[in-house]
């Protein structure tokens, strides 16, 4: 068993340590943000005026991200459904502003082309990762981004050596606590023994409900953020996770 320090706090008898991607150790900040813009205008440009309501369902305001808005934590079928609803209230049949919705983000996915360039690994990530791993822990990551796109981040990033399990949302929404306990069984480690590390509200919702050793809440640079008050412990950088004996 294992012993981990996240700041001030001690986690003790730790067998797995469960990451979000984006936000955590993906820095997606700019991508999302880019993402977003250009579903909204591709939007907009077939229904002239949807635009900018679009962008605030999103959670962009004044072209800043919301750390807890759609955007950051939502699923890519949740930002779909939303920005449905918008397209909807114009007069559209449901299924037809579903296929509006569905159509822009694809185009906009394309034209913006690969994430490797602008949702990069966090500086520092790689090591935590490693000793981690090297100290016996078993490492996942599960994100409300797709399965694919987590396998995609892994190999660009050349993270297969240190990470176990890869999944995404197709398995399950945040906050469902049956989400973690899933992780878990597939990591092959205890929910009381596994903490989760992550940005938002609802990865720290998800694993207190399913009885996580311990949820850490990051925000790059700035522990001090509303939405982590939650958390067990809170950190401005993952180098604040320390492991102290095996």
């Amino acid at each position: 068993m294992i012993t981990v320090q996240v700041g001030d706090r001690l986690f003790e008898n730790i067998t797995g340590i469960i990451f979000d991607k984006d936000g955590t150790l993906a820095d997606s900040q700019n991508y999302l943000r880019e993402l977003a813009q250009k579903r909204a205008r591709l939007i907009d440009a077939q229904i002239p005026g949807v635009g900018e309501p679009l962008l605030m369902a999103f959670g962009m305001v004044d072209g800043v991200l919301d750390p807890t808005g759609l955007m950051a934590v939502g699923s890519h079928p949740e930002n779909a459904i939303a920005a449905a609803a918008y397209i909807a209230e114009t007069g559209r049949s449901w299924f037809e502003a579903l296929d509006i919705a569905k159509k822009a983000f694809a185009e906009a996915e394309e034209i913006l082309g690969d994430r490797s360039d602008t949702s990069p690994l966090f500086t520092g990530s790689l090591e935590v990762l490693k000793f981690c791993h090297d100290a016996g822990l078993r490492l996942g990551i599960l994100s409300m981004d797709s399965t694919a796109n987590v396998e995609i981040f892994v190999e660009t990033y050349q993270l297969q050596d240190y990470i176990q399990l890869k999944m995404g949302a197709e398995f399950g929404l945040k906050p469902d606590p049956a989400l973690f306990l899933q992780a878990c069984a597939t990591l092959g480690t205890e929910p009381r023994q596994t903490l989760m590390i992550g940005d938002a509200p609802g990865d720290i919702q998800m694993a207190k409900a399913a009885g996580a050793a311990g949820t850490v809440g990051i925000c790059w640079g700035d522990a001090t953020q509303a939405h982590l008050e939650t958390a067990d412990v809170a950190i401005a950088n993952l180098d604040e996770v320390k492991i102290l004996r095996g």
